[in-house]
């Protein structure tokens, strides 16, 4: 897969994006524990010394006088939680519509009436040019990281403040939705309804606690967003990033865990030998359908042997809920749980 057979508004909001932008090859390598230098298609970013893209520097939690009127959020998925905090009426325009698509109901008709002032990753000038006094995203890869995206400098000639998700377990294995809910209460410290904010991350532990599981072996797993070619690594979700948590929450045990980055290359050698007895498709990258994605990969050669097709034990999660802090980061880890300890 090739960058642009990738919707550039299907983003991952954390360093994983560059990643997948990258065709899932911008980290890791055969061996879990030596990384791999990007590859020269990769969009302009700095770099670390060990070849990995860096994200740009996440800035601290704005100090605001007074809550913020005019709101552009850089995603759907922070605007989602905008509306949840009730705060939802100072949103005058959000890029990346992409992802309201995992929500359902009178939530989703709610979101689809927020103006979109660009399909895509939010283009710079259309951000400025809406006169936000707070612009919010759920990755620093949107404030300058992505080509054409405001820097958090821009936006603070502009007049506006930026917010922004940031990692919270530095370069450490996740095991739960801290990103997540950390944002959710700065999110709603600047707009002064704390109260609503620890309302919303007590919303999004009970569905957590409603479906996780503590009980006996966790199960192994395997997360894909794209099926294995063959006498090519096997592109897995490692260790640090967000899908990490979600599946240890759902009972599970990433088998590219040990990797401490946000992606792996597994060798298919080493996929056969750690087994997944269950499979995590990622949707939302791919061009075709959610069902194409599945049927490709439980049908690729490389994970043929098994346990999770001899078992029959897949399940396919959007990327938005579960790549990055979302409202609805607990169905991701309620879809997962099923799947596991069906």
């Amino acid at each position: 897969m090739t960058p642009r057979e990738i919707p550039v508004r299907a983003l991952r909001w954390t360093a994983t994006t560059v990643a997948v932008l990258f065709g899932l090859t911008a980290c890791g390598s055969a061996d879990p524990a030596t990384p791999a230098a990007a590859p020269s298609s990769a969009p302009p970013t700095s770099m670390s010394m060990d070849g990995h893209p860096q994200a740009p520097a996440c800035p601290e939690p704005p100090q605001l006088s007074s809550p913020p009127r005019r709101v552009v959020t850089m995603d759907g998925g922070a605007a989602a939680i905008l509306e949840r905090l009730g705060v939802g009426d100072q949103i005058v325009g959000t890029a990346a519509p992409d992802f309201f698509k995992a929500f359902t109901g009178d939530e989703a008709a709610k979101l689809a009436k927020i103006k979109v002032i660009d399909p895509g990753q939010g283009n710079a000038e259309a951000v400025i040019a809406a006169k936000p006094d707070l612009v919010i995203g759920i990755s620093s890869y949107s404030f300058g990281g992505f080509d054409g995206t405001p820097s958090v400098d821009q936006l603070a000639k502009a007049g506006a403040k930026s917010l922004v998700a940031c990692d919270t377990n530095k370069g450490t294995a996740v095991k739960d939705l801290a990103a997540t809910t950390t944002f959710v209460q700065q999110v709603a410290k600047v707009f002064g309804v704390e109260q609503r904010g620890a309302e919303l991350v007590s919303q999004i532990t009970a569905a957590v606690d409603k479906v996780k599981s503590t009980a006996g072996t966790p199960v192994r797993v395997l997360a894909l967003s794209t099926p294995p070619a063959a006498g090519q690594p096997v592109m897995a979700q490692g260790g640090t990033g967000l899908a990490n948590g979600v599946i240890t929450l759902a009972g599970g045990k990433n088998i590219a865990e040990d990797a401490l980055q946000d992606f792996a290359n597994l060798s298919a050698e080493e996929v056969v030998k750690r087994d997944p007895q269950a499979i995590v498709v990622v949707s939302g990258f791919a061009p075709g359908s959610d069902e194409d994605l599945l049927n490709s990969i439980r049908s690729s050669p490389v994970l043929a042997g098994t346990v999770a097709v001899r078992e029959n034990r897949f399940a396919v999660v959007p990327q938005s809920i579960l790549l990055s802090p979302s409202v609805l980061n607990g169905d991701a880890v309620a879809k997962i749980a099923e799947a596991l300890h069906k």
